[in-house]
């Protein structure tokens, strides 16, 4: 049975149970929270409540999207996954460059510097969070080594990338042939952000030409940002998965409209393609605002959407359970 890395260490994939494949437990403040304040998850209380409202729904796994050096948190992510009794997933990789301080190590990191930060956190524990986030250089990180600060030696379970609408541009490119690199090697799975207004299949074309088994790649928000269902099509038959969030995130569309993708995607035969979450933000979650909508709001209401449409009870297993799974086992 393969070994799936979550915070508290290595699980089968029997352990996963009901999974949402792009979430955010833990964000400090930092750039991110300059351009919205509502990313900004940082009470280790209130996480760990969040998390037992996941748990208490039926939910057992979740793979929080938060990178190293992008205001990840760490402590309060093995907090929550203890508490609550369920599975965190820890990501290292990169988000947006607009998420970055302008003097930070990621807009100077070599392609060999970054390859290294990303085998580290994957095969021998994260880094500390405080350094990560701070204008240190990324030699200085590495030298640092790993945080052991917890009494656990964390490891990141999946890679987290961005692709921005710079798209293949020489800063981001860097970064993509580390990531390609490190996951050649290590048969990591690769969570991809995708930013509307690109056409992600280019980023996939770049990580198949370079070794990597499409199957490990995730190709996140596509439900909001790329309108065009041909490019999902051509994704999902390449083999790569799609994970569709924009549910109960009205401003962009409603559930009715989000399950008429998902259904969709069903009738032309993907159903083994589809993956689901939430990506939360502080407004979203209800220990942080009694308003929001919950991280339950998948299984205690989503779900029953789903089938009320005509979706089975089989075909919602596969999207929560087989699917996720499937994508995280070692090939």
């Amino acid at each position: 049975m393969s070994e799936i890395i979550t915070v508290m260490g290595p699980v089968g994939t029997g352990s996963l149970k009901a999974v949402q494949c792009h979430e955010h437990l833990a964000i400090s403040k930092g750039k991110s929270y300059e351009i919205n304040p509502a990313l900004c998850i940082d009470d280790a209380e209130k996480s760990a409540e969040e998390a037992a409202r996941f748990r208490e729904a039926g939910g057992q796994t979740l793979i929080d999207a938060q990178p190293v050096g992008c205001n990840r948190v760490v402590s309060i992510l093995q907090s929550a996954s203890e508490k609550a009794g369920i599975n965190i997933i820890c990501s290292t990789g990169f988000h947006k460059m607009a998420f970055y301080p302008e003097k930070h190590w990621i807009h100077s990191v070599t392609e060999n510097e970054f390859y290294g930060i990303l085998r580290t956190e994957l095969l021998q524990g994260t880094y500390s969070d405080e350094m990560a986030d701070s204008l240190c250089s990324a030699e200085d990180l590495t030298a640092a080594g790993p945080d052991d600060r917890n009494g656990l030696q964390t490891k990141a379970g999946i890679i987290k990338i961005a692709y921005d609408r710079e798209e293949l541009s020489p800063r981001y490119r860097t970064l993509f042939e580390a990531t390609a690199r490190c996951a050649a090697e290590t048969d990591c799975c690769v969570m991809i952000h995708v930013e509307g207004g690109t056409d992600p299949r280019r980023l996939q074309k770049f990580f198949t030409e370079r070794g990597i088994n499409p199957q490990r790649l995730m190709f996140c928000h596509m439900d909001r940002a790329c309108a065009d269902l041909e490019k999902h099509f051509g994704i999902a038959e390449e083999g790569s998965y799609l994970e569709y969030d924009t549910i109960g995130r009205f401003k962009y569309h409603s559930d009715e409209e989000e399950i008429g993708i998902f259904r969709e995607m069903i009738r032309r035969g993907y159903l083994n393609k589809l993956l689901y979450s939430l990506d939360t933000t502080r407004e979203r979650l209800k220990s942080y605002n009694p308003d929001g909508i919950g991280l339950d709001y998948i299984l205690k209401i989503f779900n029953r959407k789903m089938m009320d449409s005509g979706i089975s009870a089989e075909e919602l297993n596969a999207i929560s359970v087989l699917n996720p799974a499937t994508y995280l086992s070692r090939i």
